[in-house]
């Protein structure tokens, strides 16, 4: 079979819900070891897309050709795993009775790579955990077609880089369903886009959509102004005697009668998301102050010894694999819990709008309207004036009709939207974003990122969407689950390269470490004893690691001054600089101390 042949391929395709079309007319073909993103903004059909080519939903019409033999995958954005007794017999499901007999090392060989907790139960397991289950049991049955909806959701960004290198190496046909623009450009090189029940191909992966949307949004404009100025020319003729000549242009008024159906018919870009954020005012520059501050649960330590100013501007990410503490942290720098040791204090005047990753601020059983004016009426108070809340709720991409439906029928994203709509509404100069991305569309995404960078007051971000931590945050705080939390003033993709090089340096030290261990081995065949160079660099490193420590306090407390930035950001740009190479040279010669050190134990002069 040609390589490039379609495995799949769907023809003149129509699925309705009730009055709504999802698509019609629609054509799509996959090929072997291509990777297709499949966008488009919530609620325009890409899950329910998903779910046609996996076979679980029907087309009101379709041709459909599928390759015989042909494998297909698929996992839903939130797949229901409550019957099973395990993770491990998750990921099981995804053999065949008969494939179990002679396959089942493969669940092991994939609960080690993704690092699953095997025994967990599902119902108690975190999301995180059930995801990655979920992901296994899809990838057991070395599928042709493989087909995920959302597959980063809940994933910490170890787990995910995991999920990018294992897709990477994936030989059948990938689409992938995801907000995460880094996940995206990392893992795919088609892209299908579903906008307004039309599908859209190319032949180029998520990096360059951007640029591909736009030039489709600037011919549909183009179009669009050449049709409004033909109606204009139209009417205006209509305007300067049709009512003499009606009989005889009967049918020149039938064709202004028909072009402004045309235009009325005409699909138009939905609306945009309005996330106009209220400032409320404060006037201290110290927002929050956290004094050597630790918390531990049982003999595990969650934070340990950690300090913080939190200066007004201040837009700090929380970065961490799942289970480390990064709620913990952000509970204790907001006052909802207390820490073991040391202190936090925070500005007086606080305005704070909490966004909870749990959604549990909105009420299921309220209406949409109900949630935006729980005071009653049809009006709310945003920005400093009144909006009715159909207009209001248009904004976030809600129709006037949903206004009276209940929370319960939202889907995850535009639960997200109407929080956002509440709570981006509210007076504020300190915003708390627990995980603010799951669910959102990239549009929404994007809108979020821009009214955050408008935004002049403090934030605190918990996040794995290392794009949307690039756009966003100032610094970052980063968990590395032994109780320690570093500061680094750089961007999520910087810093993460940044502790990637670090293990890479540590990993020598822990092989001798490794080899100690080991018994001893002949004397022909004994690690080479330190040379004059390196048993000198054993007696200096000490006094040079010292003197590096009190250089980083120094430049440390130098840039904690409340008015550096503003005297002088010049000299700010320039010790933040410095900070980090003393701390890259700090960790060089540490590593290098260990070598050293372990390596003089090894063979005693």
């Amino acid at each position: 079979m040609d390589s490039d042949a379609p495995i799949y391929t769907i023809r003149d395709a129509y699925l309705h819900f009730g009055a709504r079309s999802l698509f019609s007319g629609l054509e799509l073909y996959l090929t072997k070891n291509a990777r297709y993103c499949l966008v488009g903004r919530n609620g325009s059909g890409k899950s329910t897309l998903l779910k046609v080519i996996a076979g679980q939903q029907e087309a009101d019409k379709a041709e459909i050709f599928i390759q015989p033999g042909t494998v297909v995958s698929y996992m839903a954005q939130d797949d229901e795993l409550s019957g099973f007794a395990s993770l491990r017999d998750v990921v099981l499901s995804g053999l065949t009775k008969e494939q179990r007999l002679t396959e089942e090392y493969k669940a092991d060989i994939l609960i080690e790579k993704f690092g699953i907790a095997a025994n967990a139960n599902p119902k108690t397991a975190s999301g995180g955990e059930r995801k990655k289950a979920a992901l296994a049991r899809a990838l057991i049955n070395d599928p042709d077609i493989l087909l995920l909806d959302e597959p980063t959701n809940h994933m910490d960004i170890a787990a995910i880089e995991q999920l990018e290198e294992t897709l990477s190496k994936f030989t059948g046909a990938l689409v992938v369903i995801s907000h995460d623009k880094t996940f995206l450009k990392r893992v795919s090189d088609n892209t299908i886009w579903l906008d307004r029940g039309i599908v859209r191909m190319l032949n180029k992966g998520f990096d360059a959509f951007g640029d591909w949307q736009e030039r489709i949004y600037e011919q549909e404009d183009t179009e669009r102004r050449r049709l409004n100025k033909k109606i204009e020319a139209e009417t205006e003729w209509l305007h300067k005697g049709v009512t003499a000549r009606r009989r005889r242009n009967q049918g020149r008024l039938h064709k202004l009668y028909d072009l402004r159906n045309e235009r009325r018919e005409q699909i138009k870009k939905t609306g945009s998301v309005d996330l106009n954020i209220d400032q409320g005012e404060i006037k201290t520059n110290l927002i929050i102050e956290a004094k050597n501050i630790s918390k531990s649960f049982g003999e595990r330590t969650i934070v340990s010894g950690f300090s913080l100013r939190l200066m007004r501007g201040n837009k700090i990410g929380i970065v961490g694999a799942n289970g480390v503490g990064k709620t913990t942290l952000l509970r204790m720098l907001t006052g909802r819990l207390e820490p073991d040791t040391g202190f936090v204090r925070q500005a007086r005047n606080l305005q704070e709008v909490y966004f909870d990753q749990n959604r549990a601020a909105l009420d299921p059983t309220k209406t949409l309207k109900e949630t935006l004016c729980p005071d009653g009426g049809d009006y709310v108070f945003v920005l400093g004036e009144s909006r009715h809340v159909r207009s209001y709720l248009k904004d976030f991409l809600f129709s006037p009709t949903q206004a009276d439906t209940p929370v319960s029928v939202l889907s995850g994203g535009e639960k997200n939207r109407l929080l956002l709509a509440r709570e981006l509404a509210k007076p504020s100069n300190f915003l708390v974003l627990d995980e603010p991305t799951n669910d959102l569309d990239m549009d929404t995404l994007d809108l979020l990122q821009e009214a955050l960078a408008n935004y002049k007051g403090t934030v605190l971000i918990v996040s794995h969407d290392r794009d949307f931590l690039d756009n966003t945050a100032t610094s970052l705080l980063y968990m590395a689950g032994d109780g320690s939390v570093v500061e680094y003033v750089d961007s999520c993709s910087n810093m993460l390269a940044k502790i990637k090089e670090k293990e890479e340096r540590i990993k020598p030290a822990a092989k001798l470490v490794e080899k100690k261990e080991k018994p001893v081995r002949s004397a022909s065949n004994q690690a080479p004893r330190l040379s004059y160079k390196d048993k000198r660099l054993l007696e200096l490193l000490p006094d040079e690691i010292t003197a590096l420590e009190q250089q980083i306090k120094t430049l440390e407390s130098k840039l904690s001054e409340p008015d550096l930035y503003a005297r002088s950001a010049t000299e700010f740009e320039q010790t933040a600089d410095a900070l980090e190479k003393a701390k890259q040279q700090l960790d060089e010669k540490e590593t290098k101390w260990l070598e050293l050190n372990l390596l003089a134990e090894k063979n005693p002069s």
